[in-house]
């Protein structure tokens, strides 16, 4: 992947997201209607017991923004076992002649959404009668997602994803009352380990099947847009029209930019110190630090008279600076703080737990990964205190757990 320039974001971090919304915004990023409704409607073929199914694409607004809506209404049995809607699914794709690639994504995508329904309702693909999942618009919602990608040449894309709005509050569906997200909508945020945010209102924003083509789409999870060029933007509209917001998918095409690096602005503080102790200025930085400070430095330096004193400089967001110069003040005497905004750019960075076993024994180690616009790894840094935590309990030597450490999480992002 790491060659790749091309790149798509599905922006979900609002609305949520649909399988109507996916295939919505990507014909209005330009997929072939005609080839993705024909695509859509050939589900009628492989499903037993369904008649007059038909596919509609309008546009509409949500909240005075244009997107695309899509309908699919037929005449149906009103359940299907599991493994119904997956031989459905995998039969009409393979029917299609699409390319591998698109064909591995339908089957996991399928495949994803019952086995999550088999594991909510604790019974087998085989067994599992689904209600809403089980309905023709799952089936033909995925054909037309997988049609629209290959018609848009995305399988060879990078694609991002915002971490996905699940909603709140409470619905109603076939088995009665429920909170919001559906239970076999986190079942599959679970099972994939894919980052999910609360509300922003009381509503069934992300759906099963919305999530299950996400979690199969989706290369990597991101805050920001990556540095990009923007060449398309397609809007894909849900049922539902809300007061407090459009209910629209974004998904965006375009290209990496050359450079990887975010752009960033955070605040600098600083004070001048000549007749401070050390332990107070040693005091001081740890207080700073737990208080919400990024960084702090100390800097030697020599003031008037040629006296020795120090900087303290630290590093902090807008909304700290106040709280942290109070401190700085309260804990040194200085007479004032100066304040300053600095850009600076930044590597993308996360942070997640890592399994290492050292003489049959299991520890956890947190390690943060810092990577480039392009997924490169730049650094990998192990947590100091649980890495030293390791060592002492092991009677192994820093380095090695260090070592150990880095090479367990590289193993580890390979594989996802």
């Amino acid at each position: 992947m790491s060659s790749i320039k091309r790149v798509a974001v599905i922006d979900c971090q609002m609305t949520g997201i649909s399988g109507d919304m996916i295939v919505g915004a990507l014909l209005d990023l330009g997929a072939n209607a005609t080839k993705v409704v024909e695509a859509m409607k050939s589900v009628e073929c492989h499903i037993k017991g369904c008649k007059n199914l038909e596919v509609t694409v309008r546009n509409v607004t949500r909240r005075e923004f244009r997107a695309k809506k899509v309908d699919v209404k037929a005449e149906e049995v009103p359940e299907k076992t599991g493994s119904e809607l997956i031989e459905a699914t995998v039969n009409c794709i393979e029917n299609l002649k699409l390319p591998v690639e698109a064909k591995q994504f339908a089957s996991d995508s399928i495949n994803t959404l019952v086995n999550a329904e088999a594991r909510v309702h604790g019974k087998s693909v085989k067994e599992v009668h689904l209600h809403e999942a089980g309905s023709a618009d799952t089936p033909a919602e995925i054909v037309g997602t997988t049609v629209a990608f290959e018609d848009l040449n995305l399988f060879d894309a990078k694609v991002y994803s915002t971490p996905v709005a699940v909603g709140g509050g409470l619905f109603k569906f076939s088995h009665g009352m429920i909170s919001s997200p559906a239970p076999a909508t986190i079942e599959i945020l679970r099972s994939k380990g894919f980052p999910m945010i609360g509300g922003p209102i009381a509503s069934e924003l992300a759906t099963p099947t919305g999530v299950s083509l996400l979690v199969n789409l989706a290369h990597e999870v991101i805050r920001f847009y990556p540095p990009m060029k923007s060449s398309a933007i397609g809007y894909g509209a849900g049922t539902k029209d809300f007061a407090e917001m459009p209910n629209v998918l974004r998904v965006t095409l375009g290209e990496l930019l050359d450079y990887q690096l975010l752009r960033d602005q955070i605040w600098v503080l600083e004070t001048n110190l000549d007749d401070v102790t050390g332990e107070i200025i040693g005091h001081t930085v740890d207080r700073l630090l737990q208080e919400g400070a990024k960084d702090v430095s100390v800097i030697p330096m020599f003031t008037k008279k040629n006296r020795p004193g120090q900087i303290i400089k630290i590093i902090a967001d807008k909304m700290d600076i106040e709280h942290l110069s109070r401190i700085l003040i309260e804990e040194t005497g200085s007479l004032g703080v100066r304040l300053y905004p600095c850009e600076r750019r930044i590597l993308n960075r996360e942070s997640f737990p890592i399994d290492i076993l050292i003489d049959d024994v299991k520890e956890l180690v947190n390690v943060k990964v810092a990577k480039d616009g392009k997924s490169e790894i730049v650094q990998i840094k192990p947590e100091y205190n649980d890495v030293k935590r390791v060592a002492e309990k092991t009677n192994k030597s820093l380095r090695e757990i260090t070592d150990l450490v880095k090479m367990k999480a590289r193993e580890f992002l390979l594989k996802r």
